[in-house]
């Protein structure tokens, strides 16, 4: 089973491919979930890297945490299950 990361305080223009080659850098990448706003379409901040083992997601999160992107510094972390 996936681990899925949170990754958030990302540009409105963030795209998945730039998330996907980002965190790629870590490890293998299962899937990017970039979360939109309905109608224009833009990112609204956050999205979520699934990758296959543990090891991965930590390795991520350590280099991603705090990473500038955008100018944005990432707020990277486990992601907490849906409820």
């Amino acid at each position: 089973m996936d681990i899925r990361i949170y990754v958030g305080n990302l540009s409105k223009s963030t795209t998945e491919d730039e998330i996907n080659t980002l965190f790629a850098q870590a490890g293998t990448v299962s899937s990017v979930e970039l979360v939109k706003e309905k109608g224009s379409g833009l990112s609204k901040g956050f999205a979520f890297v699934a990758m296959p083992t543990q090891a991965e997601a930590d390795k991520a999160i350590t280099m991603f945490n705090a990473y500038s992107l955008a100018d944005n510094a990432l707020k990277v972390n486990i992601a907490k299950p849906r409820v």
